[in-house]
């Protein structure tokens, strides 16, 4: 399937802890654009996106991680793998194909900070 033709699901964390996520499916997204092109078309987009809440349209969501890719095994956490990150978090300055998002790729949308306070203390809320 060429570049162009790509579907990308982009899961908007709002909370780990409450496992509060909502799932956005973009079809024909170029994966020959950067992250950070990337980025600030998913945040232009859910900013005003209908059907979403205002927690997830007003959201700091600042850094994206693959989740699952197509074909290959899922993690077992329900939100988002808290396991190789130097691998899976997205770099801003690199190009989506050459940072392994291929057709079909989920990828996490979160606050890098709310991120890094569930790791260090990965208790759920409910």
């Amino acid at each position: 399937m060429s570049a162009e033709s790509s579907t990308i699901t982009v899961r908007l964390v709002r909370s780990f802890e409450h496992r509060n996520f909502r799932p956005v499916v973009y079809h024909g997204v170029n994966l020959d654009q950067t992250v950070k092109q990337f980025i600030n078309f998913v945040r232009k987009d859910v900013s005003s996106r209908t059907g979403l809440p205002p927690p997830f349209k007003n959201y700091k969501y600042d850094t994206m991680k693959i989740i699952h890719q197509a074909h290959k095994s899922k993690t077992g956490e329900l939100v988002v793998s808290l396991e190789d990150d130097d691998k899976l978090i997205l770099k801003e300055d690199s190009m989506l194909k050459a940072a392994g998002v291929a057709n079909e790729t989920e990828l996490a949308f979160f606050c890098e900070e709310d991120y890094r306070n569930y790791k260090a203390n990965p208790v759920s809320a409910w």
